[in-house]
């Protein structure tokens, strides 16, 4: 029954109008998604993957305290990625393999009770 959660999970991100595609890229060269007022740029670099969480005025924003995972969809497989906070403004994670083109990342965040959730796909 587990393996149903993660794609209509998947679904319900995927149609939800808060978490339109990015459309912007971000300083890092990665695209941009707003969630809740906040600008998070996804980053991949062969297997890391990093977001940069920006404040409500785009100021970068601790993640000292922040938990969060990424859920990736790539080649029909779900898998979830543990992410760690990294100064000053990241939140890093390591995958198995290098992801491919058209892969779905979402990322899940919470910090003092407030949820961010942004839906990228990969380049």
């Amino acid at each position: 029954m587990r393996k149903y959660i993660f794609p209509a999970v998947m679904a319900v991100i995927a149609t939800m109008p808060d978490l339109a595609m990015a459309q912007t890229k971000g300083s890092n060269g990665g695209p941009v998604v707003r969630s809740q007022g906040h600008p998070i740029e996804f980053v991949r670099k062969g297997t890391e993957i990093v977001f940069y969480v920006g404040d409500d005025d785009g100021s970068p924003l601790s993640t000292k305290d922040m938990w969060g995972r990424a859920t990736i969809q790539d080649g029909g497989k779900t898998v979830t990625v543990p992410l760690a906070p990294a100064n000053p403004n990241m939140m890093t994670g390591k995958l198995q393999a290098e992801l491919s083109p058209k892969a779905i990342v979402v990322f899940s965040a919470s910090l003092h009770g407030h949820s961010l959730t942004a839906r990228y796909t990969a380049e």
